[in-house]
């Protein structure tokens, strides 16, 4: 009777006949309890344990179980904050990759393992369910990840706050808000494909908010599966010093398992769905690899800490307790990637990797979280996770759900608590939190309080993607995140008759996504959307139709040309206007000259030099409007202008006719006078191309890359697939997708990323501005 009562509270995989049995097992068949005992279908227990359901069966009647194989999991069901003071144990976490590296499927692993769903899914399963973290129909539909998803679990004595990211490099900006939150993060990579571009970009980005993070090497049971090439990847590509923790045993369709360098075993996944990591004796066979790596390991470590550098030094052999301490204090300070491999798929090689995320990615309370202090000039101040200080919090994600607004926060210190009031530091706006939840994919969990290094959702609460909240006591804001610009538009209206529904989409999408732009074009009237690529659009447009039943018709997409300077010109403009009563005059004499962008982003510059009062100071603002608006929209194809710095020196001012607006208008001319001058140019965004395709189509490939005036960067042959990376022009890209299935059997794969703008040629120029010329006259008929 005692072992049976030690599952009361679990959730197991059995048949109902056996959990039935259980039951009756412990309050008899006529006596069970509703209060006491579990529903049957819904047992719950930590660590969890399940029997196997063709282990399980009855004899002699209802109440005798025969147990038989017992295996163990985690159970992640209960949803209550962490425990107080224990914020060591938890770990924020990110799993990104380039696209189909296998990160949702990874996800959906350790979703199983750490009790937090029942049953594996599969991205394109034939079950049609989808993976747990692909919760919109649209990502299980086109088998991506569209938007980052975030959940909460349990492994061993450790609490998870996990968020699955896009691969796709349109979805960047997803990608970009979950690292700004994350304390470390798992980089995914494809055994046989390796570093990939936008591997790369997510390397950049977890270097830009400074994540540690550990490498998962997946899909080592592909054909072509190399983990050695992908290491030396990571370290000629990524700069990073990079070694292996542990050594597959066999690849491909021959993939058994994998051997710890550390634990010095052999691992193999058994039993149903690889949830037995058994522990076995390292094969012969292997022998000299594991010593050869695990040196290589402590060579590697040797050039990054102290203390293995003195026993490295001293010849001495450290401890698999010291190599551990080693790796943790490498990986902390980001100087070090572990690597750890497997399959998801095959169900091999996770759990060590959740081990590997307890035991070498830092805490909340390891990392050093900056805020601004308002009240002292933006001074920099460090938090402290501390649960006693004042509440401080980010809002880093919008999200429209079943029951409005919800806001995903990332508390740094104090306690965020449903009833409580919070601050909006950015409007000094007072809110109640009426509903505190942890979100599990799409379902809410709701909890009563969080503490620091949580992440959360709020719903009810009126704000934008980047606030920072306090309880009222502070005036911090923190740092805000890198959102990159648009690098495509398209014109879009509604089929038939425009609905409230059609500007209510534009407007949440906007609110939701920061590189989702939506204008109005002056001339046209036309609506314009902007993104960061043809899918990205194209997966709005489709929201649009799904989510607020409108049909839209897109135009043909434009490319985001920018126009600028080259030489830097004089100015001496007077506006003068007499039409009876007081008039408009004014007079601007400076120069303008290129500039470079800064950090922040600007690249239009306005500096004022004028002495003497010969420009009242009340009128600077309206010099600096009318040089603004006429950045806005360029004078030789209408797009913005970029990187020019206006000098005001001089000008003149009448008693009665000066105004505002006459210096506005006289600035914004005299802008377009020297603009002219200067020998400008358009700039046209160049995007970097990362081309995949079977080896026998390369030279068809580079041939069709090379028609669309691309310039190769580099290109490396596999024994199957060969890769490239070019710069191509984005208005050369437009068709791309259909022409390399047609040049490589439907078998070949690109992705590209914005990398830069770039003058075009001087014929393309003149034919940009024939025919934006000829645009206008078409219009003004």
């Amino acid at each position: 009777m005692s072992m049976f009562r030690s599952f009361i509270n679990a959730q197991s995989n059995l048949t109902a006949q056996a959990r039935r049995a259980f039951s009756t097992t412990l309050y008899g068949s006529n006596g069970i309890k509703k209060s006491a005992c579990v529903n049957p279908d819904m047992l719950y227990l930590q660590p969890r344990w399940h029997v196997k359901k063709d282990q399980a069966s009855t004899q002699g009647g209802a109440g005798k179980v025969l147990v038989g194989m017992i295996q163990k999991r985690w159970n992640s069901a209960s949803a209550q904050p962490v425990e107080l003071g224990k914020i060591e144990k938890l770990r924020n976490i990110g799993i990104s990759a380039h696209i189909d590296s296998g990160k949702t499927t990874l996800t959906e692993r350790v979703l199983f393992y750490t009790g937090r769903i029942n049953q594996i899914h599969e991205v394109r399963g034939k079950d049609n369910v989808g993976a747990k973290m692909d919760s919109m129909e649209l990502e299980r539909e086109k088998g991506i990840t569209i938007q980052s998803a975030a959940t909460y679990a349990a492994w061993k004595e450790y609490n998870f706050n996990i968020i699955d990211t896009p691969g796709h490099v349109d979805f960047t900006i997803e990608v970009e808000r979950a690292l700004r939150v994350l304390d470390g993060a798992v980089l995914v990579l494809c055994a046989v494909s390796g570093v990939q571009s936008q591997t790369i970009t997510v390397d950049r980005q977890m270097k830009r908010y400074n994540v540690p993070r550990i490498c998962f090497i997946n899909k080592m049971d592909r054909a072509g599966a190399n983990p050695w090439k992908v290491v030396e990847a990571l370290r000629t590509k990524l700069k990073m010093h990079a070694a292996a923790l542990q050594i597959p045993m066999g690849a491909e369709d021959n993939f058994q398992g994998v051997i710890d360098l550390l634990k010095w075993k052999a691992l193999h996944f058994e039993g149903a769905d690889g949830v037995d990591v058994v522990e076995r004796d390292i094969p012969e066979e292997y022998m000299e690899l594991a010593k050869a790596k695990r040196a290589e390991l402590f060579e590697h470590l040797a050039e990054v800490d102290e203390a293995m550098s003195d026993m490295f030094i001293m010849e001495e052999t450290p401890t698999s307790e010291q190599l551990a301490e080693a790796i943790r204090r490498a990986t902390v300070a980001r100087k070090f990637i572990p690597v750890m491999m497997g399959s998801a798929i095959k169900n091999k090689g996770v759990q060590p990797l959740l081990d590997a995320v307890c035991s070498y990615l830092p805490s909340p309370n390891e990392v050093s979280n900056i805020a601004l202090d308002i009240k002292n000039e933006e001074s920099k101040v460090e938090l402290s996770s501390d649960e006693k200080d004042p509440f401080v919090g980010l809002a880093f994600k919008l999200e429209e759900g079943r029951f409005g607004q919800l806001t995903y926060m990332r508390v740094y210190q104090g306690m965020l608590r449903r009833g409580g009031f919070i601050n909006n530091v950015k409007n000094d706006k007072k809110i109640k939190v009426p509903r505190l939840v942890r979100m599990h994919a799409d379902e809410l969990e709701d909890v009563d309080e969080v503490g620091p290094g949580e992440i959360c959702a709020m719903f009810g609460v009126d704000c934008s993607s980047g606030d920072t909240f306090t309880d009222g006591a502070l005036q911090y804001t923190m740092t805000s995140m890198f959102v990159p610009n648009p690098v495509i538009s398209l014109s879009l209206k509604p089929k038939g008759k425009e609905t409230p529904n059609f500007s209510k989409a534009l407007n949440r999408f906007q609110k939701e996504d920061p590189t989702f732009k939506v204008h109005v074009d002056a001339e046209t009237k036309e609506t314009i959307i902007s993104g960061m690529g043809e899918l990205h659009l194209e997966i709005y447009v489709e929201r649009m139709r799904r989510e607020y039943n409108v049909d839209c018709v897109t135009g043909k997409p434009q490319v985001a040309f920018r126009e600028a300077i080259t030489d830097g010109s004089k100015f001496n403009y007077t506006h003068k206007k007499q039409s009876g009563g007081s008039g408009q005059y004014g007079r601007v004499q400076g120069y303008i000259e290129p500039a470079e962008i800064d950090e922040d982003g600007k690249d239009a510059f306005f500096e004022t030099r004028v002495v003497g009062g010969n420009i009242p100071t009340n009128f600077i603002p309206a010099c600096e409007k009318g040089f603004r608006e006429g950045m806005q929209k360029g004078f030789l194809i209408g797009h913005p202008i970029t990187g020019v710095r206006m000098v005001l020196e001089d000008g003149a001012a009448h008693a009665v006719d000066s105004s505002e607006l006459a210096f506005k208008i006289a600035t914004l001319n005299a802008f377009k006078e020297a603009y002219l001058k200067s020998n400008p140019v358009i700039m046209e965004p160049i995007m970097k191309v990362d081309v995949t395709a079977p080896i026998e189509f390369q030279g068809t490939v580079i041939g069709g890359i090379n028609k669309r005036k691309g310039t190769i960067v580099d290109t490396e042959s596999g024994e199957d697939y060969f890769s490239c990376v070019a710069e191509v022009s984005l208005n050369a890209m437009f068709g791309y997708a259909s022409e390399i299935r047609g040049q490589s059997q439907g078998k070949g794969e690109f992705s590209m990323e914005y990398l830069r703008h770039q003058k075009v040629l001087p014929q393309e120029q003149v034919e940009l501005i024939k025919a934006f010329q000829k645009k206008q006259k078409e219009d003004q008929k």
